[in-house]
């Protein structure tokens, strides 16, 4: 490299003759000052040209006898080491529909190739990426990439670096897209570890070998955040593993994330929560308003029929359920129960509410028709002062039942009566009659033979206040196994007390419709706590049981080619 060292040489003696000159043959102060500078200015510019032209030539000179078809070290005996780190800009975004992630970084990579080394003033020299085209470089590539490119604007962002002894420095701009594979059992309470895996495409390890550069081979930019992870850590390792060609040396980095579950707590936790307790309020609706608390029901369920539809669209099908789906089910069961709830109130307590018509051949299969007397025993039950009541007007008012009493009198003296007795012969009668509870029923009455007195009995009370049937008792487990049985006898029996009433031990047994079902009054509790404890149980496992973050090593099979 003597032509490098000699023009210099040459330059230095030029501009010490220069001002030499100048000195002897102008006397002017002036000229004394600006003459040598000029001469100065003008010989560095020579200097630089000078040795432009010679790196130049330097170059060609290197690359006249290059193979860039062979590795630095062939014929040598020993691999090529290739060593490399990566500057993250930026990450982002991870999708678990695609499961994959991308990123953008500075990838530099460093090799000796004493082909070459050379001697100069310069220690380093930056290169056009044209000469990338004219030596060795390794190639490398990501096994599980799946779109990355180089950024090309303004230029190719690309570099390239050579020191005298021969060290290389080949660094670009990548945006990189890379597979994750993804188990989202515990979505959204889960942890990913997102690998990125890079090696050589043909290079067994015996001729080539990556290696991180030191111990900070992987950064990030300072401040740089994810959208919706954190960053646990980002531990690398140099690994070999076996391919159907030979053994391949491979560098691989995972990114271990921890997701945020604020999102999922904003958009679908809380939500559902909120429906499921909407969905409870039915159980302190009137049972009788059988619409309003279906309607309550099936609005909750479509409500969450909407969130949850909402919240798998940006999913993968996957063959297994995610927490997030076991916390939709569980709401999905609690609103369905409510509706169930309702069934079996509406079942167990309504049957006999004299709601159900009684059909004639239920009446004919019933005891002995009641007999006058008795219905005279009713009639003074209903009106205890009839006697005293005469002047009232001809009507009256009972306090346990509502009755007006009509007085017929008859036209001059009130010489005959005749008395008129209703007996219940014609209750009986007609293809379907309801319970007496819900129809008016008109006795007629002759407490006196001089007056006829008709009695309306109107089964109809306040709203609040309404009386439902009577019934026999029977413990609780067998009405509820005769209930799920559907047995007839038993429903038979019902309707009968729901027309007549019935005794026990002498005294009237009386329920009414307006009452709160015994199933309500149990719901209102079990609901409510079985959900809570369920919560709690279902945040102990998916917060405080997370799986330690594992490496993924590369598949064997699919990198075979």
């Amino acid at each position: 490299l003597a032509s490098l060292l000699v023009p210099l040489s040459l330059c230095r003696n030029r501009s010490s003759s220069a001002g030499s000159v100048g000195s002897e043959f102008v006397p002017n102060p002036t000229s004394d000052v600006t003459g040598p500078l000029a001469i100065g200015r003008v010989a560095r510019g020579t200097v630089n040209d000078i040795v432009s032209r010679n790196i130049t030539m330097v170059l060609e000179n290197l690359l006249m006898n290059y193979e860039n078809s062979q590795l630095p070290t062939h014929g040598k005996g020993t691999p090529t080491v290739v060593k490399t780190n990566i500057y993250i800009r930026s990450m982002g975004p991870i999708s678990e529909l695609d499961m994959d992630y991308s990123m953008d970084c500075y990838f530099r990579q460093y090799w000796r190739d004493s082909r070459l080394s050379f001697l100069g003033p310069i220690k380093s020299l930056s290169l056009s990426i044209k000469m990338l085209e004219r030596i060795w470089r390794p190639d490398t590539y990501f096994y599980n990439g799946k779109h990355s490119y180089v950024h090309t604007i303004t230029v190719p962002n690309k570099l390239l670096r050579i020191t005298q002894e021969g060290d290389i420095l080949y660094s670009m701009r990548l945006t990189i897209k890379a597979k994750c594979t993804m188990d989202l059992r515990n979505f959204p309470m889960d942890r990913q570890s997102c690998p990125l895996i890079l090696g050589s495409y043909a290079y067994t390890s015996g001729q080539l070998v990556y290696e991180w550069q030191d111990n900070s081979s992987v950064n990030f930019v300072p401040g740089m955040a994810l959208s919706q992870f954190d960053l646990m850590g980002y531990p690398y390792r140099n690994l070999t593993f076996v391919r159907r060609e030979g053994e391949f040396s491979v560098l691989q980095v995972s990114f271990n994330l921890q997701r945020h579950t604020g999102y999922f707590l904003i958009q679908v936790y809380v939500p559902c929560v909120l429906i499921v307790v909407l969905s409870w309020v039915s159980f302190w609706i009137h049972r009788e308003a059988t619409s309003d608390r279906v309607g309550l029901g099936i609005t909750t369920v479509l409500t969450l029929s909407t969130i949850s539809l909402d919240s798998r669209k940006d999913l993968p099908k996957v063959k297994y359920a995610t927490a997030l789906d076991w916390f939709l089910l569980m709401s999905f069961g609690y609103c369905i129960a409510t509706l169930l709830e309702f069934a079996g109130v509406h079942y167990f307590t309504k049957v006999g509410s004299g709601e159900f018509p009684l059909q004639e051949e239920f009446m004919e299969d019933d005891e002995a028709a009641t007999t006058d007397a008795e219905w005279e025993d009713i009639g003074r039950e209903v009106l205890p002062g009839t006697d005293s009541d005469k002047d009232d007007g001809g009507f009256c008012t009972a306090t346990a039942t509502t009755a007006c009493v009509h007085s017929e009198v008859s036209g001059a003296g009130l010489t005959s009566a005749t008395a008129t007795t209703t007996t219940t012969t014609n209750r009986r009668r007609g293809s379907s009659l309801f319970c007496a509870l819900y129809n008016d029923q008109v006795y007629s009455l002759s407490p006196d033979p001089r007056r006829s007195m008709t009695i309306t009995v109107s089964s109809k009370p306040s709203t609040m206040e309404r009386q439902t049937q009577t019934e026999l008792w029977l413990p609780k487990w067998r009405q509820f196994i005769y209930c799920l049985m559907g047995d007839m006898a038993f429903r038979k029996r019902r309707q009968r007390e729901a027309a007549d009433g019935c005794r026990k031990h002498g005294e009237r047994i009386e329920r009414y419709i307006n009452s709160v079902s015994h199933i309500d009054r149990a719901a209102r509790i079990v609901f409510p706590a079985s959900f809570t404890l369920l919560i709690v149980c279902y945040w102990m496992v998916y917060v405080t049981y997370q799986e330690e973050f594992k490496w993924q090593d590369p598949p064997m099979g699919s990198q075979s080619h």
